[in-house]
C-alpha cells in the first residue's frame, strides 16, 4: 500500500524521492493546481546537502546554487563582529549552497516526475481530513472544483507547511502562528557580489538588520549576480501583522527610510533595495513546540512539525533531514506506526529546543551581546567580546542545528542500502 504525502514543497518532494530510493510506493498531494518557483533565497547547510547528494542530486544542485564561502556578522558601523568560512572552505565534506527556494522546489519536483512518473504528484488536491485505523489510513482530499475523494494508504506524511491541515487536525485549537515582532522584507537585485563573492553577510543589530548573499554565479559579461537580500525591523508585537504569507508584495516605501543611511565603501544597502523589481513582506512567525508529531499512522515533517524563525538558515535543511531520518526508520521498522514513533523519538525534543533557540535569535544572538556591551559601535571587536566567547557561542548553535563539522563529517549515512 502507498505512502501518502500531503504537501509538495521541499519536504514533500524530498520525501517522495526518499521513498522511491527505498522502493516504497508514494503519491504526493499538493493543494495548488500548478507549482511555480515562488519565494526568494534560502541556504542549505552541509547536513542537508549530504542528503541531497545521497539522492544523486549533485549535478542539478550545482547548476542552481552558489557554494557559500563565508558567513559574516557586521556591526552597524561596518566593522566585522565575526566572519568564518563555510561549506567546503570550512572543511566540511559537503558544500553549503545558497539557492532560490522556488528553483530548488522545482528541481525536486522535476526529479520526482522523472523518476516516479506524472502519476506520483497530484496537484489541486487539498487534504480535508484523515482517519487513522489499525491497518491503514483514510485521507479525504478536495480538488479545485469542490469534489472530494477518499484515498487509502499505509501512512500519511504531513509535509504541508506553516498552515498545515494535517497539524490542524492532529492539534485542534492550536490557533494561528506566533508573531514575536520582527517583520522581514525580501527581494533580489542584480548586483556585484561582495567580500568573497559568495558571502552571507548580516549587518546591524537584532532589532534592525540587513542580510544579503548571492544565489547565482556572476554573469561573465557583466560581473553581476542575483543578490538575495532581507531587510528586517522589529515592532511591538501587540499589533496585528498578517499571518505569515510569503507572497505579499509591498512597496519599498514601507521600510526604505529606516535603511537610508546604511552605505559603506563595500555595501550600499539602499541601492540594493531600490534595485529589486518585486519585494515581499513577511512577518517572522513560528509555532510553539508540540508534544507529539504522530497520530496513529499519521506523522508531521518539516515546517508542519517545527516551523521556526529563519535566523539560522536551517528551515529547508531540517525539512530535508527529516525525510531522511523518517526514511531510515521505514528501512529499519517497516512502513507503519513503529517507524513513525521511532522518527519522533529521535527528532522531536531536539527540534523543540531549536525552535526556542531560534526564537531567541539563534546564531545572530551574538549581536545582542555586542549591543549590550558597547551599543553596537566599535573599532576592534576583541575590545568588546573575546574571540573564544564567539567561537563557543557559534559551536553550540551548530551542534544544536545538526551541522557541527566534526560530528557531521564523521557521521554514518542516515540511510544505508
Amino acid at each position: 500500500m502507498t505512502v501518502i504525502v500531503a504537501g509538495g514543497g521541499i519536504a514533500g518532494m524530498s520525501m517522495a524521492l526518499t521513498c522511491h530510493q527505498l522502493g516504497i510506493p508514494v503519491v504526493v498531494h499538493e493543494s495548488v493546481k500548478q507549482l511555480e518557483p515562488l519565494g526568494v533565497g534560502i541556504n542549505l547547510q552541509p547536513n542537508a546537502v549530504r542528503e541531497l547528494f545521497e539522492l544523486d542530486l549533485q549535478e542539478p544542485l550545482a547548476q542552481i546554487g552558489v557554494q557559500a564561502k563565508e558567513w559574516a556578522l557586521v556591526g552597524r558601523n561596518g566593522n566585522d563582529v565575526w566572519a568564518e568560512p563555510r561549506g567546503l572552505d570550512a572543511g566540511y565534506l559537503w558544500p553549503q549552497y545558497s539557492v532560490h527556494r522556488g528553483r530548488l522546489q522545482m528541481l525536486l519536483y522535476e526529479e520526482v516526475i522523472r523518476r516516479l512518473g506524472t502519476q506520483s504528484v497530484l496537484t489541486g488536491s487539498r487534504l480535508v481530513s484523515y482517519e487513522s485505523q489499525a491497518d491503514l489510513i483514510k485521507c479525504h482530499f478536495r480538488n479545485d472544483s469542490g469534489e472530494e475523494a477518499e484515498v487509502e494508504g499505509t501512512v500519511l506524511i504531513g509535509a504541508d507547511g506553516l498552515h498545515s491541515a494535517v497539524r490542524s487536525q492532529m492539534h485542534p485549537g492550536e490557533g494561528p502562528p506566533v508573531w514575536g515582532g520582527p517583520v522581514m522584507w525580501r527581494g533580489t537585485t542584480e548586483a556585484a557580489p561582495i567580500r568573497t563573492g559568495a558571502s552571507f553577510v548580516l549587518v546591524g543589530k537584532l532589532e534592525q538588520r540587513f542580510v544579503c548573499y548571492p544565489i547565482s554565479n556572476p554573469d561573465p559579461a557583466t560581473g553581476l549576480a542575483t543578490i538575495n537580500w532581507i531587510a528586517e525591523l522589529t515592532y511591538d508585537n501587540s499589533q496585528e501583522w498578517g499571518d505569515g504569507d510569503w507572497n505579499t508584495k509591498v512597496s519599498i516605501d514601507k521600510f526604505l527610510n529606516e535603511f537610508q543611511d546604511w552605505s559603506f565603501d563595500w555595501l550600499d544597502v539602499p541601492d540594493l533595495i531600490k534595485g529589486a523589481s518585486d519585494v515581499y513582506e513577511y512577518p517572522m512567525v513560528d509555532r510553539d513546540p508540540l508534544d507529539h508529531w504522530v497520530d496513529g499512522r499519521c506523522v508531521l515533517i518539516g515546517d508542519a512539525a517545527h516551523v521556526m524563525y529563519p535566523v539560522g538558515s536551517n528551515g529547508a535543511s531540517q525539512a530535508i533531514v527529516d525525510t531522511r531520518v523518517l526514511g531510515a526508520a521505514f528501512l529499519e521498522h517497516g512502513v507503519g506506526p513503529e517507524a513513525l514513533n521511532a522518527y519522533e523519538s529521535r527528532m522531536l525534543q531536539d527540534m523543540n529546543q531549536l525552535i526556542l533557540r531560534n526564537r531567541g535569535a539563534g546564531p545572530i544572538g551574538i549581536l545582542g551581546i555586542v549591543e549590550e556591551r558597547c551599543g553596537g559601535i566599535f573599532q576592534d571587536i576583541e575590545d568588546v567580546i573575546p574571540r573564544h566567547e564567539i567561537e563557543d557561542y557559534m559551536a553550540k548553535y551548530k551542534t544544536a542545528a545538526g551541522f557541527a563539522i566534526d560530528s557531521l563529517n564523521n557521521a554514518a549515512p542516515l540511510i544505508t542500502l
